[in-house]
Order: structure tokens, then C-alpha cells, then sequence
């Protein structure tokens, strides 16, 4: 008994519940689309229908599949985000440790963080296009943005959650600052900088994609823009929406195993 009380309260139980639910609620609207006069797979269309779409030859530009579409445009899209995320991570992890030595850097920078964080994506595009005056980078620009924030705020708040007991430690055998923070702030705040990572790598993705909309040049965004004018078929548009979700939910999930990798003995809070 306690063994199947355990798989029905496990995670992977919990998450098949959701998915289950999702679909049953998901189907039922596209149920209730089909009554209207509007054709539904213009609309919300049945799940077997967009899986049916990821597996058709149908040509939907002239030249390429539905998938094939998804799958380019992917690729340049991920880049961007990709090298934003690693940059903006070095910048989170360099400023947090900056604020934690300096005082008077975590008093002159943290404010100027949330002023940034407050700012919608949307109003920020076309300010960092005017700077930049190149697509590709004003979209790398963005996702480094959106990254380092959450990195550099969750690596500073690391850095201040290890014990005054350990500090006093290092300082009563003479360690010097640096072997302070190589061998004991760093690596406590291992945690913390991952559950940044964790926080941003899905929000550094869905910024390329809420900024191709916005730009053109290529990119999932673009495509998603097009699609829902019906300047292609609308199974590209359902196509982009299930494959970022997924890739934001496996991006969470790589920084977990990267996490496990670097430091698989810490957790957040124990």
C-alpha cells in the first residue's frame, strides 16, 4: 500500500495528471470551436491534427514541410537565445560577486537591476535595435538582459546565505579573502546560481521569440507572425507554440543536470 501511495504521489504521477488534464480540457474546446461557424483548425485544433502536421510531406511555402519550417527557423532562433544566456549568465555571476565585495557597487547597481527588470520586452526591442543597429544582436542583447538579472540576483543572495559561523572559520585559520570565496562563498552559492539559470534559460527563449515577432529577419517569431496571417499554413504557428514549451521545459531541465554535475551534493535550503 505504501508503495502505490508513493507512485500516486510522485512527480511523475502529478505530471501525467496535468498533461491528462490539459488534454482533456484542450479538447474539449477544440470541440466547442467545431460548433461554431469559423473553422476550427484555424482556431484550436485537435491534438491528433498538429501531430498529424509535425509528420506530413504537405509542402506549406512552396519548398518546405510545416516541420521542416519549424525546424530551420529553430535553429537561429536558439543560437541567439543560446549565446544571449551564456552571456548574460558570465554578466550575472561576475556582477553578483562584484556586489557582494563592494557595498557601495551592490548600492549603486541593484536599483538599476529592477529598473531593467521592470521594463516590458516588447518596449525593449526597438531601443536595443536603435543601439545595437543590427538585428541579430539587439536579439542576443535581449536574452543576456533577461539572464543575468535572475543570475546575478539568486548568485548574490547565495553569497549572503552562507553562516557567519563558516566566515569566522576561514578567518580564524587566516585565509586569505580569495581563499574565502574559492573555497567557501563560490561553491556555496553554487545553488543559487543554478536556480538563476533555471529561472532564465526558458525566459531567455521565449524573449527571441516575443522579439522576432516584432523584427523579421528569420526565427521562430517570424514564423509564428506569419502563420497566424495566414501568410502559411496555421499548423506551423500550433507547431512553434508546442516545441518552445518543450524546449523551454528541457532547458529547466538541462541546468538541473549540469547542476547535478557541478555540485550534486547542495540543494537550495538543506
Amino acid at each position: 500500500m505504501n508503495g502505490i501511495k508513493r507512485f500516486l504521489t510522485s512527480r511523475q504521477m502529478v505530471t501525467l495528471v496535468w498533461v491528462i488534464g490539459l488534454i482533456i480540457v484542450w479538447e474539449i474546446g477544440a470541440a466547442a470551436v467545431e460548433q461554431t461557424k469559423r473553422t476550427p483548425e484555424y482556431v484550436l485544433p485537435r491534438i491528433y491534427q498538429i501531430v498529424d502536421s509535425v509528420f506530413s510531406q504537405k509542402l506549406v511555402n512552396g519548398s518546405q514541410t510545416a516541420t521542416e519550417i519549424v525546424l530551420s527557423n529553430a535553429s537561429v532562433t536558439l543560437v541567439r537565445a543560446g549565446i544571449g544566456f551564456l552571456i548574460g549568465s558570465v554578466i550575472g555571476f561576475v556582477l553578483a560577486l562584484l556586489m557582494n565585495m563592494f557595498l557601495p557597487i551592490e548600492k549603486i547597481a541593484f536599483p538599476y537591476l529592477m529598473i531593467i527588470q521592470m521594463i516590458p520586452i516588447l518596449g525593449m526591442a526597438p531601443i536595443i535595435l536603435a543601439i545595437t543597429k543590427d538585428i541579430d544582436k539587439s536579439r542576443i542583447v535581449i536574452a543576456a538582459i533577461l539572464t543575468f538579472y535572475p543570475v546575478a540576483t539568486n548568485t548574490l543572495a547565495g553569497f549572503k546565505a552562507v553562516e557567519k559561523e563558516k566566515h569566522e572559520l576561514m578567518y580564524s585559520i587566516a585565509a586569505k579573502k580569495k581563499d574565502v570565496y574559492m573555497k567557501l562563498l563560490i561553491p556555496s552559492c553554487m545553488p543559487y546560481f543554478f536556480t538563476g539559470l533555471k529561472l532564465s534559460a526558458p525566459m531567455a527563449i521565449t524573449a527571441s521569440i516575443l522579439v522576432d515577432t516584432l523584427q523579421g529577419g528569420g526565427g521562430l517569431g517570424c514564423m509564428l507572425s506569419q502563420s497566424l496571417k495566414h501568410a502559411m499554413s496555421i499548423y506551423v504557428f500550433w507547431q512553434i507554440v508546442f516545441f518552445s514549451a518543450i524546449v523551454g521545459i528541457l532547458s529547466f531541465y538541462l541546468m538541473s543536470l549540469v547542476e547535478k554535475l557541478v555540485s550534486p551534493y547542495k540543494k537550495v535550503g538543506g
